[in-house]
């Protein structure tokens, strides 16, 4: 269960984060973001009070590992979402969400993260 909850939403494609915060919101959480550049999500990472976080692996471009990074250092919990397919090094452990997702299984696995 997410409700209540404040999710971290770092995703690059409008159309995709548009479709993660209605269903984030619709299980009665509250949306910290979108996020999609590396700059802001590393400035929205930095807010107090984030549960958990959905981070885009590729933010046009840019690397969302120093985002990740940021996320663990703070013990803030968090879905790698990818088109890429696995996440290796220090992040191999971190649950990962392929490119395109159905909602189910993304409330599935950030219920997972409490």
């Amino acid at each position: 269960m997410i409700a209540g909850k404040t999710i971290l939403v770092v995703e690059d494609e409008f159309i995709v984060a548009a479709m993660l915060c209605d269903v984030i919101e619709d299980e009665g959480a509250q949306v910290l973001g979108p996020a999609g550049s590396l700059a802001e999500a590393l400035e929205l990472a930095a807010v107090e009070g984030i549960d958990a976080a959905v981070l885009d692996w590729n933010l046009g471009g840019e690397p969302g590992e120093p985002v990740a990074r940021a996320l663990a250092n703070r013990g803030v919990p968090f879905i790698i979402a990818t088109g890429y397919g696995s996440v290796e090094g220090d992040f191999a452990g971190v649950p990962v969400l392929s490119k395109p997702y159905a909602p189910g299984r993304l409330l599935e696995t950030l219920s997972a993260l409490f």
